[in-house]
């Protein structure tokens, strides 16, 4: 238990730094595009940079909930969903998160939330629609391990900031090609190609800077709170699956938020940037835990076979 309780420990505290790193590198960011197409006006994004902090931190679920489509659900409208949400909240000693819904046929999901008593878990349609109990299980205890471990501030932030960011290059080299007649003179057109250069690059940096193996850890944390790793093993390829057939028309900056990428097949080369493991590998490993359960399951039945303890 002490171990446990270390390994935690050691986990936030990571994220915290993570989090710390993210939000700098987001305000370099702000301040770097807005002087590259206003010269001398750096305080001036320094405030917005300071504003889009706070946002980031205190409301990235929000803007991550809104942009998904997701809406509140009732426990009477979902009391199956809602059930698994609060057995396992109770497993994990969390506080029960709110429930979403978000519209689509994709089966997918993802949790969002600064700490456990501001967590959201949301689902789409079709994961309720596809996945049976056991399978929707395993996926709700991996958001739950998520908003447990506290490393979904981090990939809130970064999907909110890098949203931001690309909304915002994009009003500014609208303004640059649209707005100046003397672009030769000041660079303005410059600029604004820059920035609608830069942004996309920057979005993708900002989902690479959240490691891999937040994914794992969650799959392993997931997997241990459900009690069942081939249940969410099987989730994984099932969503995986239909993602190929039937993407969701997601923000690219909020992809990494899911369980599996949500963009499918469409997005090969972004897959070579992906924050995601291979689900071949996450499943593999999913497997072995359920193989090392059996095994000890199997070795505790035989001790009490012969008496002992």
């Amino acid at each position: 238990m002490v171990d446990m309780r270390a390994s935690l420990y050691g986990i936030n505290m990571n994220n915290q730094l993570k989090t710390i790193l993210l939000l700098g590198a987001l305000s370099a960011l702000v301040i770097g595009l807005g002087s590259s197409l206003a010269p001398g006006s750096w305080p001036v994004f320094l405030v917005i940079s300071l504003a889009m902090n706070l946002g980031g931190y205190f409301f990235s679920d929000k803007i991550v909930l809104r942009t998904s489509g997701a809406q509140e659900i009732a426990p009477e409208q979902a009391p199956e969903l809602h059930a698994i949400v609060e057995e396992l909240s109770a497993k994990a000693q969390i506080p029960k998160p709110r429930v979403y819904l978000i519209p689509g046929e994709q089966p997918n999901a993802f949790a969002t939330g600064r700490n456990p008593a501001n967590g959201a878990v949301a689902v789409t349609e079709g994961i309720v629609e596809l996945l049976d109990r056991r399978q929707l299980r395993g996926v709700i205890a991996h958001e739950l391990a998520h908003i447990k471990n506290r490393d979904i501030l981090v990939a809130s932030v970064a999907a909110a900031g890098a949203s931001m960011i690309s909304y915002a290059a994009q009003m500014l080299s609208f303004a640059t090609f649209f707005g100046n007649n003397n672009d030769e003179e000041d660079g303005g057109s410059g600029g604004g190609i820059l920035a609608m250069i830069v942004a996309p690059i920057a979005a993708t940096l900002i989902q690479l800077s959240i490691s891999r193996s937040r994914e794992y850890l969650a799959d392993e944390a997931g997997a241990r709170m459900s009690g069942d790793p081939e249940g969410l093993a099987q989730a994984l390829l099932k969503i995986e699956g239909a993602a190929n057939v039937m993407p969701l028309p997601a923000p690219a900056a909020t992809a990494s938020l899911f369980i599996i990428n949500p963009l499918g097949a469409g997005a090969s080369l972004a897959r070579l940037f992906s924050t995601h493991p291979a689900t071949a590998e996450r499943v593999a490993r999913l497997m072995a835990l359920a193989q090392h359960g059996s095994s000890r399951a199997v070795l505790r039945e035989n001790r009490l076979a012969i008496g002992e303890s």
